[in-house]
């Protein structure tokens, strides 16, 4: 058995940084991960980055172009986006392993006790013990239980499709959320007939419908086929099964690929995590407190694999509250940093922070709404990306802004701004007025709070 002062489960975002913070005060670290292909996490591998490589190929994708040059451009695509994410891979192994204090293991990591670790590697099964241990093993694919799925070789998820080097003609994706739109934007930028099988009766309906309705609207508008109240009931090959809930009208669709983006679930199977006294709750998420520790106060979770919200940033904040907690004041907490911004990089992107117009209503809150077409936006129209729509909602009493969504060009970055302006408590006349550089996408925070 060896001995360190801390074990990392798993090497994502907020695990990986961890490991730096603890080398540099001298703790020996040792970092367990399952693959040689994870090096780094879910975001540099298999989610952020790879993802938003392709979805910016797509963007520059000629629409015109000839079939056979829009395969060649998407293999080309693939390409380049291995390159990225093997340079990123590469460059975060040699962040942790040219570092004295930390050593890695490549295999999966189980827990045999309370304090110990088993780790099965390829050629050998080592135990390891250490009195501080954090799980930062992310979150999964959900693959539901529909007949047909399981070894076929036309079924992708978000994470094996990007390794696919064919452009498929027909692509069905199975689920309307917000890993599927992104897919389903990408895919029918590169040029393949894109049809949605979404079980709900609307379409993001965390969404308002003014939104979601401007978001179908320009997917829509590249081509893409949705189908709402479908419920799958088995592939057979390449043909998708379904019916249609409303109307029990039964309906077969020929696909060259078939996408699952039906959600994912903490990644706690295999960790045996009741050997070490850790409990999850109903969806299998491990229970942390405010400072992240478990229900064994020595075992501390990080990032997807105890649920929420599954951001790459969020597990970096998990890694600031830890880092306060150990060697800081101790007074940094999950609940500080609500409210938190998101981003669907659909072209053009969806970005949200705060209550839709729905939630706040539905709380009784007297509100002041406002929205602003992107196509009334000075710098929209110089880029030439004139769809989609902005809206905020402000608390009528307080002025200050409770909730904004943001689907145009360039909201990944506008919404930092807006939730800057929530996060230090200012109105949201602090942007009405804000003198912004011209012309630009951020100015249309003038008008759009001018309520």
């Amino acid at each position: 058995m060896k001995k360190y002062d801390a074990i990392i489960i798993g090497f994502g975002k907020g695990g990986k940084t961890l490991a730096l913070e603890l080398a540099k005060r001298n703790y020996s670290v040792a970092v367990v991960e399952r693959s040689n292909k994870m090096y780094g996490g879910t975001c540099i591998n298999i989610g952020c980055i790879p993802t938003k490589t392709l979805a910016h190929a797509a963007k520059l994708a000629d629409k015109n172009a000839s079939w056979i040059a829009k395969q060649a451009y998407y293999r080309q695509s693939i390409t380049q986006k291995e390159e990225v994410t093997s340079l990123l891979r590469q460059k975060n192994f040699h962040n942790l392993a040219d570092n004295p204090y930390i050593t890695i293991y490549t295999g999966v990591g189980s827990f045999v006790g309370s304090d110990v670790v088993e780790v099965h590697m390829a050629e050998d099964v080592i135990l390891l013990q250490a009195s501080q241990i954090y799980i930062n093993t992310g979150a999964e694919t959900v693959i539901p239980p529909i007949e047909g799925i399981r070894d076929n070789l036309k079924v992708y998820t978000s994470t094996t499709i990007m390794e696919m080097t064919e452009l498929p003609a027909r692509l069905v994706i199975v689920g309307g959320g917000y890993i599927g739109l992104e897919f389903a934007s990408m895919y029918a930028s590169f040029g393949s007939q894109v049809t949605i099988l979404e079980g709900y009766s609307e379409l993001i309906p965390k969404e308002d419908r003014d939104i979601a309705a401007s978001v179908q609207e320009v997917l829509g508008r590249k081509g893409i086929v949705f189908c709402l109240n479908a419920r799958v009931l088995s592939v057979h090959d390449s043909v998708v099964v379904y019916q249609d809930a409303a109307t029990d009208g039964k309906y077969y669709l020929e696909a060259d690929a078939i996408l699952f983006a039906t959600g994912r679930c903490p990644a706690t199977k295999e960790l045996n995590l009741k050997a070490a006294g850790v409990e999850v709750d109903e969806r299998g998420a491990i229970i942390v407190n405010e400072h992240l520790q478990t229900t064994n106060l020595h075992i501390r979770a990080i990032g997807d694999v105890k649920g929420g919200l599954q951001f790459t940033y969020i597990s970096l904040d998990d890694y600031r509250i830890i880092r306060e907690d150990l060697f800081g004041a101790g007074d940094r907490k999950m609940t500080d940093r609500e409210p938190v911004s998101y981003s669907v990089f659909i072209d053009p992107p969806l970005s949200r922070i705060g209550m839709s117009e729905k939630e706040a209503r539905n709380k009784g809150l007297d509100i002041k709404v406002n929205t602003l077409p992107v196509v009334a936006i000075p710098r929209a129209k110089t880029l030439g990306d004139i769809d989609g729509l902005f809206k905020v909602i402000v608390d009528a009493n307080t002025d200050k802004i409770l909730g904004c969504t943001l689907f145009g060009p360039d909201s990944s970055e506008i919404i930092n701004l807006v939730a800057m302006v929530m996060k230090t408590g200012q109105e949201y006349t602090f942007l009405r007025d804000f003198i912004f550089t011209h012309p630009s996408m951020s100015e249309a925070l003038n008008e759009l709070m001018n309520l």
